[in-house]
């Protein structure tokens, strides 16, 4: 190794460690302006699939174009407008079959129709869009992608239509039989970037040592050959790491009940605004919001530390399998669970609760999107060089229309997007071609997918405001 410049694959090292690095200067060639340069900032492509739809009357932005206004659902990404373009009128022609769930979600990513069917023979029709990617690129990370989500695969057969519900646990398809294993645990999701990587044989699951303390040696080494600005980022990238186990530990303690005990976790409680009765109480389950949405956000740390560290440029998050009934009374005016609600029959309260079900969500993806903007990559961040969509497989969980999807897409893709606009296409423009506007995006030659009649247009072009019919 040259003393002062670092390969961008350098790994720290330690027992069952492996730990990928942020992009360093020390990894830049000299002439940051060049072609090199600019590849060690790749781009990365993330998706968070939301189950059972959205108030579709508190969702679409007023305006067109730069000129828009968020709508009560997207209120809370304000602070990142000008990374935004919101899609209307996209929709997938495939998934309109009357099926209420299972088509949307396991025809999210591939814009095909799944096989109806109540055994293992699962067929999604196409691989997915992100799974493409991942075969063309996924050589050049530890990972060739990472699946995330919140509920466990679920099993059986829905008889109220005739499908399997393994189909409503996944959006990935490596081949259009085999769906991508997707992780639920945030230990087992961390160890997979830290404790699996690099050809190291891995640690045993449950060791609690810190990856941090394992790879201290190579660390200090690696420190002496580094500027002051690189031991800052260094030192900055600990800090994450070191606070994403901390919290992946003290989520698992509250899962389990046995932190409780603690005095310093019951100050830990009482310090965010829950009441310890709750905790106390097997009944008020459900009421523990915080539990979920740290659950949730611990997952949003891991995939925005592997798109840092460059372990992966691909990722999938689910916040919900297909007819996902997450109990939400842990939000204010929300009782009950999420897919009952969706059923909102046109009732005032229930379209209240859906919506602020809704926002939540909305505020999640904001969170990873915040994470993104605030990583250092270069003279830029992670954002700006990602393209993370956001979105659901219908429109409105009562009527299960796939018609005029609810989606979101955040971040530059490297310069490729112009952000901060609205742009509202002609009713019925198929999503596939979103779908192959991103895959290009990230390197693949592909002229068609699904049913496009092209790629989306508009996407890069600032003066682009849509089609509207």
């Amino acid at each position: 190794m040259i003393p002062g410049r670092l390969s961008r694959r350098t790994l720290l090292q330690g027992a069952g460690v492996s730990m990928a690095l942020p992009l360093l200067d020390a990894m830049l060639p000299r002439g940051f302006a060049s072609e090199s340069a600019r590849a060690a900032r790749p781009v990365r492509f993330g998706c968070l699939y939301m189950p059972n739809g959205v108030n579709p009357d508190a969702w679409t932005p007023k305006g067109i174009g730069a000129a828009f206004e968020l709508s009560e659902l997207l209120s809370p990404l304000a602070g990142l407008k000008s990374e935004l373009l919101v899609l209307t009128q996209l929709w997938n022609a495939a998934t309109n079959t009357g099926d209420g769930h299972y088509v949307k979600t396991g025809g999210f990513l591939t814009s095909t129709t799944i096989t109806r069917t109540t055994g293992a023979d699962l067929c999604a029709g196409n691989t997915s869009m992100d799974q493409l990617i991942a075969r063309r690129i996924g050589n050049l990370t530890p990972l060739p992608s990472l699946e995330l989500g919140i509920e466990p695969i679920t099993t059986g057969v829905d008889t109220n239509v005739g499908f399997t519900r393994l189909y409503g646990s996944h959006i990935s398809w490596t081949t259009p039989t085999t769906p991508a294993a997707k992780e639920i645990n945030p230990k087992l999701a961390f160890d997979r970037l830290f404790r699996s990587s690099g050809g190291l044989k891995p640690s045993r699951f449950g060791d609690n040592t810190s990856v941090l303390d394992l790879v201290a040696e190579d660390a200090s080494r690696l420190r002496r050959q580094l500027g002051k600005n690189d031991q800052q980022k260094l030192g900055e990238y600990f800090e994450s790491v070191r606070a994403v186990e901390k919290r992946i530990e003290w989520d698992r303690r509250r899962a389990s009940g046995e932190y409780l005990a603690d005095p310093a976790a019951r100050a830990e409680i009482e310090r965010l605004g829950h009441r310890i009765d709750v905790y106390l109480d097997p009944a008020k389950a459900s009421e523990r919001g915080i539990n979920h949405t740290e659950h949730v956000r611990i997952m949003m740390d891991i995939l925005a530390l592997a798109f840092w560290t460059d372990s992966t440029r691909v990722g999938t998050f689910m916040f919900g399998n297909a007819v996902s009934g997450r109990n939400f009374s842990f939000l204010d005016d929300v009782k009950g669970g999420h897919h009952e609600i969706s059923h909102h029959e046109r009732k005032p309260e229930k379209l209240a609760a859906y919506t602020r079900i809704g926002r939540w969500h909305v505020e999640q993806y904001g969170y990873l999107l915040e994470r993104l903007r605030g990583l250092k990559e270069g003279d830029g961040n992670v954002l700006e060089n990602s393209m993370i969509l956001f979105g659901a497989g219908m429109r409105d969980g009562n009527a299960h229309n796939p018609h005029n999807l609810p989606l979101v897409l955040a971040g530059r893709g490297g310069g490729s997007l112009a952000p901060g606009r609205h742009l509202v296409y002609e009713r019925d423009t198929p999503m596939a071609g979103l779908h192959l506007g991103l895959m290009r995006r990230m390197g693949l030659t592909v002229d068609r997918f699904a049913d496009s009649r092209g790629e989306l247009p508009g996407l890069g072009d600032p003066s682009f405001s849509g089609l509207e019919a």
